[in-house]
């Protein structure tokens, strides 16, 4: 019952290209009153992780219904940029209290992390 708006923030060149969020909150959609505009971003760069530049992202379903993950494009370095040093990268994400939706931090390119729930077995 809610509507949010993620968007890439910044510019890919830098090791700070980011996502930051808009909500819906109510009357004319194409008013930029009807949104609120969330003060810091809500998944960036992790130096601790060797993730630099995190955005141009999308979102899907596991297979069958009960995860929710984003893809996202970013660089293993901070003097990576929009070239084809970007890899394309997955990982699940989860709901706050509130509704709002949580990515987390994220993660080094090299963690094993748990196929989507659903996917068939290789």
């Amino acid at each position: 019952g809610r509507t949010f708006i993620v968007y890439s923030a910044s510019h890919c060149s830098t090791p700070d290209y980011k996502l930051g969020m808009l909500e819906y909150v109510s009357g004319d959609p194409l008013n930029s009153a009807s949104w609120r505009k969330f003060p810091n971003p809500v998944f960036q760069r992790s130096n601790a992780n060797g993730v630099y530049g995190p955005g141009h992202n999308g979102f899907f379903k596991s297979p069958d219904g009960t995860e929710d993950w984003i893809v996202y494009h970013a660089n293993s370095s901070a003097s990576g940029g929009c070239d084809m040093n970007r890899s394309t990268r997955a990982q699940k994400f989860t709901w706050n209290a509130d509704g709002t939706p949580n990515f987390g931090t994220p993660v080094s390119l090299g963690t094993q992390l748990a196929v989507p729930s659903g996917e068939p077995a290789s």
